[in-house]
């Protein structure tokens, strides 16, 4: 296969500190990229009024793949405080860049597998028959759509005369929200389409067909948001049926929270908007191990993003030597070798990963339950670095 080249954005915290690790392994795999720094995240905010530069957008336009680290995005009158002193009244507003990444190059198909490895000491586990202790083990993806919905970004607060009044046309808003002060009202929409929700609904019955899934979860709401969550379960109805063997199950967000609990060696692939997918991904990912083992793919037409979903983290940033965990960097680096056909190289990396955490020898502080500071070393947590070197010496 051709040398690739591979948009690197460590973007904040924490980010900076893993991205390397990751292409580490990769090397130490034997896959053969250039590596093409892009800026991103907070710093470009604060000195430039714009976390997401358009030389990035043009790396990523050119090159195609990219991983991701991580990013710091915070709240609009904090974000417009840190800006530098030069910018301010030049009409720049804080959007979260990585949102911002999926906008614009249509990533509309978000993945998250929450996979259980053996022998990590942060698996979830429940009491069984007789006081029994059962570790279920979770193989479950999450397919979320990542363009539309909540995170759409088409909201207001007080919103002008053409917005308000179309939402005064409704009866339940006229009813329910007309007695308030329009400067007092925020309002954000969750808009659903039926192109990019058959799209994302298509998406996670492939991959069950593919890799051998007997059922597909719908994981909205549609007995109370009718419009929206009925649009996606009224599509995958439709669909289900070009796919023989595979069952179409329905389960509303709060109730899956309680039963990925109770059962959650049940499930398979599921698909969701994209609050609900952030939302039941984190909680698969709870499971597995925490956010340190929860890797994800973003993926459009021509551009394809993998990050770790944790955020940034920075109050770990600057600990001489690193703490935090690698290891959902490098699976995020596994879901990109994956997408560009070197599966051979991916499968090796995670089954290094397998054997790293059931020899148990080399743990991070979260897997040594720990909390963490810098004197987590003394009570037998490995570095960030160590984690990677152990990895490299399985492969």
């Amino acid at each position: 296969m051709s040398k690739k080249t591979i948009v690197s954005m460590p973007g904040d915290g924490i980010g900076k500190v893993v991205l390397p690790e990751a292409i580490r392994v990769l090397d130490a795999v034997g896959f053969d990229a250039e590596y093409v720094h892009a800026d991103i995240g907070w710093e470009f905010w604060c000195k430039e009024g714009n976390p997401l530069p358009q030389r990035t957008l043009d790396l990523l336009e050119k090159h195609g793949l990219c991983l991701f680290g991580a990013i710091t995005s915070k709240p609009k009158s904090e974000a417009a405080s840190e800006l530098d002193p030069s910018l301010n009244g030049k009409g720049f507003v804080y959007y979260s860049p990585i949102v911002g990444l999926r906008q614009h190059f249509g990533l509309d198909i978000c993945m998250r597998p929450c996979k259980t490895f053996k022998g990590n000491p942060l698996n979830f586990i429940r009491k069984g028959p007789n006081d029994t202790i059962e570790e279920p083990e979770v193989d479950v993806v999450i397919f979320r759509q990542n363009t539309e919905g909540l995170y759409g970004g088409v909201e207001w607060t007080n919103p002008p005369d053409a917005v308000y009044d179309a939402l005064m046309t409704h009866p339940k808003f006229e009813k329910n929200f007309g007695w308030c002060p329009r400067e007092e009202l925020a309002v954000s929409t969750r808009i659903f389409t039926r192109k990019y929700t058959e799209r994302i609904v298509r998406a996670a019955f492939e991959y069950a067909r593919k890799f051998g899934y007997k059922s597909v979860t719908v994981c909205e709401k549609p007995n109370v948001i009718r419009e929206t969550s009925g649009m996606m379960l009224a599509i995958a109805k439709e669909v289900v049926k070009e796919y023989d063997g595979i069952s179409l199950w329905n389960t509303n967000i709060d109730a899956q929270m309680m039963w990925m609990t109770k059962n959650p060696e049940t499930y398979g692939v599921l698909v969701s908007g994209n609050m609900f997918g952030d939302i039941v991904s984190d909680g698969f990912a709870g499971l597995v191990g925490g956010l340190g083992f929860a890797c994800s793919a973003n993926i459009g037409a021509n551009v394809a993003i993998f990050e770790p979903t944790h955020g940034s983290a920075p109050k770990y940033e600057r600990l001489d030597p690193s703490i935090v965990s690698p290891i959902a960097m490098i699976l995020s680096a596994c879901m990109m070798l994956d997408h560009i056909g070197e599966t051979d190289k991916a499968t090796r990396i995670r089954k290094a990963i397998s054997e790293v955490v059931v020899e148990g020898k080399t743990r991070t502080y979260d897997m040594a339950k720990l909390p963490g500071s810098k004197d987590v070393f003394a009570k037998g947590a490995c570095t960030t670095q160590q984690m990677t070197d152990a990895i490299i010496a399985k492969l």
